[in-house]
């Protein structure tokens, strides 16, 4: 029986990807992907688990595990690397040659981008509560408030601060929050990466190596 041209080359595709699906099949029932967790404290702690990890080793690699670990081995020493200077004038600075640094680089890929989009997330209410002072009526109620002295129930109250706060802060973080947008999407994305990569370095961890199975 004669086959065509055509036919061989469309049997021999068909036989190679049943052979790929067997193996793809094969390669992920021998390694599955670790489960990761759905809160956010979950993830903050899966992140923080493996990071403890990596500076472990790498201050027993130094020799400065301590107890407590050498401070310029864990966090890096002077002269700064990197800094940031936010829009409410503070500047914040980090190494770039410590064992935590050293982590972030593992599990971020991009330390300095990871720190950049870090710091700007982590001070975006302060950015829009600095915002508020540039409201008339906020900074008269602030001013009544202080006033106050601090067991004066009824005088805070009547300043009026906490409720124009209230009102006031959510738009103020809207707007702050569209503004940093693309620092925003960093912070997701290396975030995202990071609690991969943290998965999959505690699974390793916990997983017994096999040298052959056992009749």
């Amino acid at each position: 029986m004669e086959c065509s041209a055509a036919r061989v080359r469309a049997i021999g595709r068909t036989a190679a990807g049943l052979v790929l699906a067997v193996l793809c099949a094969a390669g992920c029932a021998a390694a599955p992907r670790p489960a990761l967790p759905t809160s956010e404290q979950g993830r903050s702690d899966l992140i923080k688990a493996a990071q403890q990890v990596l500076v472990d080793r790498c201050l027993t690699a130094r020799g400065a595990a301590g107890p407590p670990p050498r401070e310029e081995a864990l966090f890096g020493s002077d002269p700064a690397e990197l800094s940031i200077t936010l829009a409410t004038g503070h500047t914040v600075r980090t190494h770039t040659d410590g064992c935590l640094p050293e982590a972030h680089r593992y599990l971020y890929g991009d330390q300095a981008r990871w720190f950049r989009a870090e710091v700007t997330v982590n001070n975006l209410r302060a950015e829009a509560q600095a915002r508020l002072r540039e409201d008339p009526a906020y900074r008269e109620a602030l001013a009544r408030r202080a006033a106050c002295g601090d067991r004066d129930t009824d005088c805070i109250r009547r300043s009026g601060l906490e409720g124009l706060r209230n009102r006031l802060e959510p738009a103020r973080l809207a707007q702050v929050r569209a503004a940093h947008r693309e620092e925003l999407t960093t912070y997701d994305r290396l975030r995202d990466r990071a609690l991969h990569r943290a998965a999959g370095l505690l699974a390793d961890r916990s997983t017994p190596h096999r040298k052959g199975n056992v009749s």
